[in-house]
């Protein structure tokens, strides 16, 4: 029997709106209100089917990727510097372009200990990251795949990248055997997650029930735990990432010559299930703006939560895959040369890639991950600044 919890309200932070945004966002809202309440009523009738309960992961995949409806599937923008462009967040790849260069040193090194010219792509998002890369790889890429399930996003991504001609393609599915070097910004940390609600005594499973024509919080017994045996303070909700740990096992299994380079945020296990974060790191992103309640305005915002790097370098390794570096966003890319590359830049240029490096921005929060089989490579990303002891 699931017991219902009276939903949290709404909890923002990050910058405000300017009067632009706030007519961009009604707009936005107005022109998606079908496609949100088709959505919800898809939500509704899930819960129906499945005899008046879902698990947290389900409803999260439904309201990111539901086909046609779900927050990634529908047309919308969603990546950009400023609110006031109707966008919702921005990722590095769009506040810098010295970004993608950085990272492409750490391809082409890794290209070369392949001898492979193919780069994999996972979420490519606006097609930002793979015009960098393709752009400072040159003929080095030979062939640059994106994995992509949004359709809109997908339509995009031909559009930016275009001039690079048929060296580029899309698939929805991946090869029985991939060799060369796979890239993901951003890209974990949006696959669904099941979540967990100790109450002092007991742990719960936390989905989500219909009341009403609205969605509530409410539990049902488990025998899921999380993967450390720590302090946990009662009322605390917290993540487990099965979808993702099985993301990186079927591409351990599937690659056989190359490397993999994962750049998003989150942190090492012990510090992930720490008691203060007894709330966990559940979030929703719309407008520049965050709140944790993703059982509001569904399908219209990001649902995202910070990735369990430790559990990510597991499922790595069961699977095959070495790990060949752990570090700091900004100690990877000041490893690449960016430092060197901001020499001459002018005080915007200089000014956005300094929120790539400063702790207070994206710097310490975002972590870079390296995994490998079947070449010999010393990863110039991790040459200094190697955290991997802390997984």
């Amino acid at each position: 029997m699931a017991r219902p919890i009276r939903r949290a309200a709404p909890v923002t932070s990050t910058t405000g709106r300017d009067g632009m945004a706030s007519y961009n966002a009604a707009m936005q809202h107005n022109e998606g209100d079908s496609v949100s309440a088709a959505l919800r009523r898809r939500i509704h009738e899930a819960i129906a089917a499945a005899g008046g309960w879902i698990a947290f992961d389900r409803f999260m995949a439904m309201a990111l990727y539901e086909p046609g409806l779900g927050y990634y599937s529908r047309d919308s923008r969603k990546f950009g510097s400023l609110p006031s462009s109707g966008s919702d967040f921005v990722t590095a790849p769009e506040l810098s372009p010295l970004f993608g260069r950085a990272l492409a040193r750490q391809v082409a090194q890794a290209l070369t200990a392949a001898g492979s010219g193919a780069v994999w792509e996972f979420g490519a998002g606006s097609g930002a990251l793979a015009a960098q890369l393709l752009e400072s790889l040159g003929e080095a890429v030979q062939c640059y795949t994106i994995v992509e399930l949004s359709g809109s996003l997908r339509e995009r991504q031909r559009e930016r990248l275009a001039a690079f001609g048929d060296r580029v393609r899309w698939v929805e599915s991946l090869p029985g055997t991939l060799d060369g070097v796979l890239v993901g910004n951003e890209v974990i940390d949006a696959m669904p997650v099941q979540l967990l609600h100790f109450d002092g005594q007991t742990w719960w499973e936390r989905g989500v029930a219909a009341h009403g024509d609205s969605f509530i919080w409410a539990d049902r017994p488990t025998a899921l735990r999380p993967p450390v045996d720590g302090v946990f303070v009662p009322g605390t909700v917290t993540e487990i990432h099965p979808q993702a740990r099985a993301f990186v096992a079927t591409l351990a299994e599937r690659l056989q010559r190359g490397a993999a380079f994962f750049i998003d945020y989150g942190f090492p296990e012990a510090e992930y299930y720490l008691p203060a974060r007894h709330g966990g790191t559940l979030m929703c992103h719309r407008a520049h703006r965050a709140d944790a309640d993703p059982l509001t305005d569904i399908g219209e915002k990001d649902i995202t939560a910070h990735v369990d790097f430790t559990g990510i370098a597991l499922a790595a390794q069961d699977a095959g895959l070495d790990v060949i570096g752990y570090t700091t966003q900004a100690h990877f890319l000041m490893n690449c040369g960016l430092l060197e590359m901001l020499r001459g830049a002018d005080l915007r240029s200089t000014a956005n890639a300094q929120k790539l490096l400063t702790e207070h921005e994206m710097g310490e929060l975002f972590k870079v991950i390296g995994l490998a089989r079947g070449i010999a490579l010393d990863p110039i990303g991790f040459a200094r600044g190697d955290r991997t002891h802390t997984l």
